[in-house]
């Protein structure tokens, strides 16, 4: 591949992380909206409902003609299940029951990107750089400082609760769903992954979903709840996750988990925009130290290596 086309290559990976992160941002604002209308593990049942009902149409022929290779791989595809589906966004609703929205954005934006790098070093050999752990680093300080609104009393008084371990399992099991997807067969197409790993991890949640049903309080249905859904489901699922593993076989799973702390900029910006909460110039110097750090990280001109087989 040509100098040229490398870098169209990476370009194209970063704007695919671009587009996830913006779609994924607004998951935060839409769902705490609805918190009090629906229970976490609903919601997270009807979204991959939702995203897998959509998919069918459009991938069962695929999905046919790669039986075996489904087969083959079962375990594999059970594993991506289990922690990008039936795992990761049902512990952030869980988390939201139980700790502040600042503990989940900290503990989102800060663990999965360090759990991801630590893994794709160590499973799959990835070289890490002093750009890449200079860029990680000034992002993490950038996230601290948006959170804490640029009190370092804030983080002083800071305190973990029973939702900020289940964020940290949560940001745990993105990171490995994020290593996973490097492993993906070369055989097995896109649209056929999502297929499959979308209803396994609809099954994976039914049982859960059903014991849920019978403590909590019959859902009320609306327009709002249902458009809401319909978001998660096809944009954050379907839309989201293309991207998302689109650019990590351009780019790598440790570089493109790193844009993952743009999401709570982008989650700013939609909140004054939708919600009209104001924004200060706190939110603005996050905003330019994480864009700073994921240059910095993704920069490519240094090839030492500090991380080998």
């Amino acid at each position: 591949m040509s100098t040229s086309n490398k870098k169209q290559h990476f370009l194209f990976g970063v704007a695919l992380a671009l587009i996830t992160v913006i779609i994924w941002s607004g998951n935060y604002v839409v769902a705490r909206g609805v918190s009090k209308q629906i229970p976490p593990i609903s919601l997270a049942f009807y979204r991959w409902a939702t995203a897998s009902i959509c998919i069918i149409p459009f991938a069962y022929k695929k999905v046919i003609a790669e039986k075996q290779i489904i087969i083959q791989h079962k375990n594999y595809l059970f594993w991506v299940s289990l922690t990008g589906v039936a795992i990761f966004n049902t512990f952030i609703y869980l988390a939201g029951h139980y700790t502040t929205a600042i503990n989940l954005a900290l503990i989102g934006t800060t663990a999965a990107p360090i759990f991801a790098t630590i893994l794709a070093a160590i499973f799959l050999k990835e070289i890490i750089s002093l750009y890449r752990i200079a860029g990680m680093v000034l992002c993490i300080v950038s996230i601290l400082f948006l959170l804490s609104k640029g009190s370092l009393q804030n983080l002083i008084n800071f305190h973990f609760s029973k939702g900020d371990a289940l964020m940290f399992f949560s940001a745990f099991s993105f990171a490995i769903y994020n290593t996973l997807v490097r492993k993906k067969p070369t055989n097995l197409s896109p649209i056929s992954f999502l297929m499959v790993t979308f209803i396994v991890g609809t099954l994976l949640l039914l049982p859960f979903y059903l014991y849920e049903l019978s403590y909590s309080q019959p859902i009320v249905w609306n327009g709002n709840l249902i458009a809401t859904i319909l978001y998660i489901g096809i944009g954050n699922s379907v839309i989201g996750f293309l991207c998302w593993n689109a650019a990590i076989g351009k780019i790598g799973a440790s570089a493109t988990i790193l844009f993952a702390n743009l999401i709570p900029i982008f989650s700013t910006i939609e909140a004054v925009l939708i919600l009209g909460e104001q924004f200060s110039n706190v939110h603005l110097i996050a905003g330019v130290l994480v864009i700073t750090g994921l240059v910095i990280a993704n920069f490519q001109k240094k090839k030492k290596k500090l991380v080998s087989s």
